[in-house]
């Protein structure tokens, strides 16, 4: 038994799932609604992102099954205790990362949500499954949040918010981060620019997975 699939967390985490499973209509409607011109501005623009995520305020932008168990075991395997997140949505993937850093002994997550709505649900879940303590939520614009104040040493990146900006997000933490750290990206192939940099760079190995789903190591500044 481990954190994952124990009590409280592993029931609050099916039930979260289930919500999400049910809720994917109102984002499909919310993008069926816009031209393709449109949806590929608010995936693509860099000034605009905001714009998309005020659309999808209420839904929540879950990762799958599959990836969430490859953060559990990709934080645990690692002994990760640093965890930068950028979009924590209903909290769904920040619960995996929290549950591995409560295995591997302790440590601090800090995650950053646009939405005051969103924040406020994720709050709550984090108490039903008992990992507050290893949680920071940071509310607002991450290029801001995550301009200050973190860990002198980060042992994982994890990366779901706005697409279009995960270059800058990448930019921000990449000077903390100890060689051998890992970044997830979810969706990363609506990110052209960031793939370019992780693949092209001799400081970072990279390698993609389903889903859109791209896992890099920073080998460090060489």
């Amino acid at each position: 038994m481990n954190t994952l699939t124990s009590a409280p967390l592993a029931p609050l985490l099916n039930y979260l799932f289930e919500l999400a499973d049910n809720m994917a209509h109102p984002t499909n409607e919310a993008f069926r609604k816009m031209s393709d011109a449109e949806q590929h501005r608010l995936l693509q623009s860099k000034t605009d992102y905001l714009e998309l995520y005020g659309h999808l305020k209420d839904v929540p932008l879950a990762i799958s099954r599959e990836t969430g168990k490859l953060l559990y075991m990709l934080a645990r395997s690692s002994n990760v205790q640093s965890v930068i997140e950028f979009g924590t949505s209903f909290g769904i993937s920040t619960l995996h990362l929290a549950a591995a850093v409560r295995d591997n002994g302790g440590g601090n997550i800090i995650t950053c949500e646009f939405e005051p709505g969103k924040v406020a649900l994720a709050r709550n879940h984090f108490a039903d499954a008992g990992v507050s303590d290893l949680i920071e939520i940071r509310v607002g614009d991450a290029l801001h949040t995550l301009s200050r104040d973190l860990p002198a040493s980060i042992d994982m990146l994890i990366l779901d918010g706005a697409k279009a900006i995960y270059p800058e997000i990448l930019t921000l933490v990449e000077p903390y981060l100890r060689a051998g750290a890992l970044i997830v990206a979810d969706d990363a192939d609506f990110s052209p620019a960031y793939l370019e940099r992780v693949r092209s760079s001799r400081e970072f190995m990279s390698l993609p997975f389903n889903d859109g789903v791209e896992v890099s190591m920073w080998l460090g500044k060489m």
